[in-house]
């Protein structure tokens, strides 16, 4: 089935707007590998006219239109467009299917999910008028002291393989605590969050609350995350690039939240039951085609029930429906890019040399003869030294040692310079409360792996970055805190001697 995406411009203080420079960038469909469409391409130009509609939107009208507004009528704005969100969830799902490639169905759960989560931020945003000018309790009674949460002015940018979702993860909380934002996403994945903007402009948002900037990161991202008057940076991707845009802050120290790269390991235990345990091992790595961060990546299973596992794991692979993300019952869909299909076929391949064998997958699907498919993969006899042990794939691609005991199975978990997610599958829930402290990873799972829910805190820890995402953590990366100290008693401070009442006048010149 065709389809074109809408032609957009650069959405910016509550209006399409052309970029300065003219430029656009194709939308291939990696199912396909066929243009469907163009987006902006915005420059250094462009991002200093959003932060100067952002910064004016802050101020307009001493800031009562929406910075200093009350969380409640910020809330009205995002239950509108979680409605928005949901009324075109049809058409924002297809879109998403052909620009990322993930399955229709997933693209789908994703629009549920980002219509929650800004039901969710709006329920925030109304809480947070309860939490204004919360008393602190002080040792001393000549003292009062409130606190006021007051928006901290952002700049956003976010990864391709959720882009509406991610980019959710971020505007919403940012808009509840009433800040102006500017979004970049990922110039292989923005359909979705244009469309964004146009479901602002019709909920009628101030305009400049959001703003929506598509590009290349050297030409968007990098102005965004080193511009003077941005006020913060939040980012999710790689830990390469979240080392440039911590750099780039650095320079006019603005505080940075970073949801970077992942290794992240799952634990099968003996005492399970086999099949579960293997539905959730795949799920954990080939969910949103292995293009997750958290992925489960690195399977360690209990050498006395490895060889049936295995087994398993390979037959539930086989009953795996790869195939156009828009076919009925697609599982698995084609990662994001060519350069991206490159990447993970040159992994397999660094893998096979290094020593390890390809149990299952690995290769193009013989049924699709076009777009960036790659079979879901098992790889096994992998060492702890091989690449594709240590570093993010980012693809269908899941690798596989054993180990004899719960002490050995945690430290190899925790063998990795990332610390996302980690996962156990086990049926000594007592055992499962151990491994779950033991891990060294912001996220654990147990008996499951991937599921996400907005009230929930997500963030990692090592190279995985720092601060936390969703629930009411994921606020509070959008407020900077005042304290107001009052003086309330009748008496005089009294620390210096006061002047004498009689004072001394200096003699009369003559």
């Amino acid at each position: 089935m065709a389809m074109a995406i809408p032609s957009r411009l650069l959405f910016i203080d509550g209006d399409w707007k052309e970029p300065v420079k003219k430029n656009r960038i194709p939308v291939i469909n990696p199912a396909t590998e066929l243009i469907i469409g163009d987006i902006p391409a915005a420059t250094a130009e462009d991002v200093d006219i959003a932060v100067e509609a952002a910064r004016g939107a802050l101020k307009r009208n001493g800031g009562k239109e929406w910075a200093s507004a009350s969380g409640a009528h910020r809330a009205k704005y995002l239950r509108a467009i979680a409605s928005k969100i949901m009324e075109k969830k049809s058409e924002l799902s297809k879109l998403e299917a052909i620009d990322c490639g993930k399955p229709l169905e997933e693209a789908a759960w994703d629009m549920d999910d980002v219509a929650g989560c800004f039901e969710y931020n709006a329920d925030l945003a109304e809480e947070l008028d309860r939490k204004q000018n919360a008393s602190v309790a002080l040792p001393m009674e000549t003292f009062k002291c409130h606190i006021i949460r007051e928006p901290i002015g952002v700049g956003l940018i976010t990864p391709w393989n959720y882009p509406l979702l991610m980019a959710t993860w971020k505007v919403a909380p940012a808009l509840a605590a009433g800040c102006a934002a500017i979004l970049k996403p990922s110039e292989l994945a923005s359909v979705t969050c244009l469309e964004l903007g146009e479901i602002c402009r019709e909920v009628g948002l101030p305009p400049g609350v959001l703003n929506i900037l598509t590009g290349l990161g050297p030409e968007a991202g990098a102005p965004l995350a080193s511009h003077p008057n941005v006020d913060k940076i939040a980012f999710t991707g790689s830990s390469v690039t979240g080392s440039k845009v911590m750099t780039a802050a650095a320079q006019n120290v603005k505080p940075v939240t970073l949801e970077l790269g992942g290794k992240s390991p799952i634990v099968v235990f003996d005492n399970v039951d086999i099949d579960k345990a293997a539905e959730w091992a795949l799920f954990g790595c080939f969910w949103t085609n292995g293009q997750i961060c958290s992925a489960t990546s690195r399977l360690l299973v209990h050498e006395s029930i490895a060889e049936e596992f295995l087994d398993k794991l390979v037959m539930w692979a086989k009953n795996i429906k790869i195939s156009d993300p828009l076919e009925e019952g697609c599982r698995l869909g084609a990662v994001v890019s060519g350069a991206q299909y490159e990447k993970v076929l040159k992994f397999i391949s660094t893998a096979k040399s290094e020593g390890a064998t390809i149990l299952f997958g690995g290769e193009r699907p013989e049924h699709l003869e076009k777009g960036f498919y790659i079979n879901p993969t098992i790889i096994t006899d992998v060492t702890t030294s091989m690449q594709i042990w240590r570093d993010e794939v980012f693809g269908p691609v899941l690798c596989v040692k054993t180990f004899s005991a719960e002490q050995e199975a945690i430290e190899l978990a925790n063998d990795t310079h990332y610390g996302l997610g980690s996962a156990i599958i086990s049926n000594d829930l007592e055992r499962c409360d151990r491994v779950a402290k033991a891990f060294d990873a912001g996220i654990v799972w147990v008996n499951c792996s991937q599921p996400c829910f907005c009230q929930a805190p997500w963030g990692g820890k090592k190279r995985s970055g720092f601060g936390r995402e969703l629930g009411e953590w994921g606020l509070d990366n959008y407020l900077s805190v005042k304290q107001v100290t009052r003086y309330i008693s009748n008496d005089a401070w009294g620390w210096y001697t006061p002047p004498s009442s009689k004072l001394t006048r200096p003699a009369k010149q003559t």
